[in-house]
């Protein structure tokens, strides 16, 4: 009897003489990079240092291509919107000690969201592992450590032999939902060792399959079917999980109406009879979702943002479809079914039964209503045009990346994404400098189309070297700074909570000259004139920056009653 484990492919006559006569001039470097190309990488990211050489200089001989950022925080940045938009590992390569940790920030962002990361640092010589304090440059007593409560799985590497097995191992984790960072650290000598190994041709990571179980799906089917008036939340995991279009079968099917977390934009269509949009900050729509009888939560964990603020008590039944097992029922009782969202979605179709509610849509238009008439009474026409000015200057399709800003904040509500995987920020985690360096990741996947960043000035300064590799990549990102003069929302925060703010405000550049200086063209623009502007700018090639001076508010939250 042969079992399929028993297999095993027999090589070529061609393969056994390329494998027994390898090119010469290789290093370990070159393992690494002939695993990221045989498992399907085309794009790297990173910046380089000492221990790290042999890496770098193993992409002179590879068909990869590199795009290299100044801060390695940002580059991670630029991985993790490369994942996002791609579906791929993205690769990050790094150096050890302060290179490697500067990037720990975009990492957790990228954990947050569930961006797959495939992080390869370079680590001290051989010898210096296994702790103690050896005086090399960089050193760590532990630099695994660092990482270990922020990405998915952390690999270290102690030969040669081990790099194909270790970097396939992290690729396959990245990529097995929920999708994450992962890391693979690899001694400065074994990157820089002659090799006489076959070059790495077909790694084997094909990630695993996360399959509900059948006897949770039917249960979910036969409540859900049996609903008066259900209703579903749906997150980032039925972005990351390429879900829309089963969730919003499943939606019509039931007559179910849905809002999207911030993290899940575009997962349904805005303008849908069934949606309520993204209104997470308001307490008619966390009515709405108290008031489900059976309330259907995909791929999302409830979290603070999500649960405006841990205020929603439902008085209904949860169902909770959730592949990151430590998110499942972390914040609420609910039938938890760890899966992928994607595969949930269709098994939920494949044994729901049709439900029939005509006055679905009349609730939802009578919640938009409230929500509409609550925003209008608080005097906020600036931040809605605004945020209308983008929306019709940006091109269906193309894009956005949003730092943690006031227009951001509002956009995670207000702004309508049109279409999957397409609206971005950095929630997750919510650290500064998201904005600019994810759109330039994005842009790097795919330059045919014009890509947005959204930053204000606070958050601008923390990646403004970036304008060097928006030129030297001549990358179509257009930066929209808003300039309010410091750290807008944190004013706002504080003066609500103590009177008057303290250590918000700023110093800033001219960022229309800076951008210049950089060969990147800039312009200072009104609220008048922010559409045609934008506009102008995301037509035109290449990399733009659009100031616009504005000191905007935030729509009152109505979260505590």
């Amino acid at each position: 009897m042969t079992h399929d484990h028993d297999l095993v492919l027999r090589p070529t006559p061609a393969q056994i003489t390329a494998a027994l006569n390898p090119p010469s001039g290789r290093n370990g470097g070159d393992l690494v990079v002939e695993t990221l190309a045989g498992l399907g990488a085309t794009t790297v990211f990173g910046l380089p240092g000492q221990h790290a050489l042999g890496m770098f200089d193993a992409l002179r001989r590879s068909s990869l291509r590199y795009v290299g950022l100044r801060v390695e925080n940002n580059a991670g940045f630029a991985a993790d919107a490369y994942g996002r938009v791609t579906g791929e590992a993205a690769p990050l390569l790094l150096s050890t000690g302060p290179g490697a940790l500067t990037s720990l920030a975009a990492l957790q962002e990228a954990a947050a969201a569930s961006a797959p990361v495939l992080a390869i640092s370079s680590q001290i010589p051989t010898p210096g592992l296994g702790g103690g304090r050896h005086g090399y440059l960089h050193e760590l007593p532990d630099q695994a450590a660092s990482f270990r409560g922020v990405v998915k799985s952390v690999h270290t590497v102690r030969t040669q032999s081990q790099i194909p097995s270790a970097i396939a191992a992290a690729w396959k984790s990245a990529l097995t939902a929920p999708h994450g960072p992962v890391w693979v650290e690899i001694p400065q000598d074994v990157l820089l060792a002659p090799t006489a190994l076959p070059v790495v041709t077909a790694p084997d990571a094909t990630p695993e399959d996360l399959v509900p179980r059948p006897e949770l799906t039917a249960v979910a089917a036969d409540l859900l079917s049996r609903a008066e008036r259900p209703a579903i939340i749906a997150g980032g995991g039925v972005v990351r999980s390429d879900a829309s279009g089963k969730l919003r079968a499943l939606a019509e099917r039931l007559d179910a109406p849905v809002v999207t977390t911030f993290g899940g934009k575009g997962a349904f269509p805005w303008e849908h009879p069934l949606s309520m949009q993204s209104w997470l900050e308001d307490r008619f729509t966390t009515d709405f979702l108290e008031d489900a009888d059976v309330l259907l939560v995909v791929g999302s964990g409830l979290g603070e943002l999500s649960s405006n603020y841990h205020t929603f008590k439902p008085r209904g039944r949860v169902i909770q479809v959730e592949a990151d097992l430590g998110k499942l029922e972390s914040n609420h009782a609910a039938l938890g079914i760890h899966a992928d969202a994607r595969l949930a979605l269709q098994a939920l179709l494949e044994t729901v039964e049709e439900r029939t509610d005509e006055s679905a849509p009349g609730r939802v238009r009578e919640l938009l209503s409230r929500v509409g008439e609550r925003i209008a009474s608080q005097e906020l026409t600036l931040e809605q045009e605004a945020l209308g000015a983008v929306r019709r200057a940006l091109p269906v399709g193309s894009p956005s990346f949003w730092d943690m800003t006031i227009l951001a904040y509002w956009a995670w509500s207000a702004f309508d994404p049109r279409g999957a995987n397409t609206m971005h920020s950095a929630q997750g985690a919510g650290g500064l400098g998201y904005g600019f360096p994810a759109a330039l990741g994005a842009a790097a996947a795919d330059p045919t189309r014009p890509v947005l960043a959204v930053s204000g000035d606070g958050g601008a300064l923390y990646s403004i070297a970036e304008l060097a590799t928006a030129r030297q990549y001549d990358l179509p990102v257009t930066w929209l700074i808003v300039d309010d003069g410091g750290y807008g929302i944190l004013r706002e925060y504080m003066t609500d909570a103590f009177g008057q703010p303290t250590a918000t405000e700023l110093t800033r550049p001219d960022y229309v000259a800076l951008a210049e200086s950089f060969g990147v063209p800039g312009v200072r623009t009104t609220p008048q004139t922010l559409e045609e502007d934008l506009a102008k700018a995301l037509a035109a090639p290449g990399p733009s920056v659009v100031v616009l001076p504005a000191v905007l508010r935030m729509f009152a939250p109505t979260h505590l009653g």
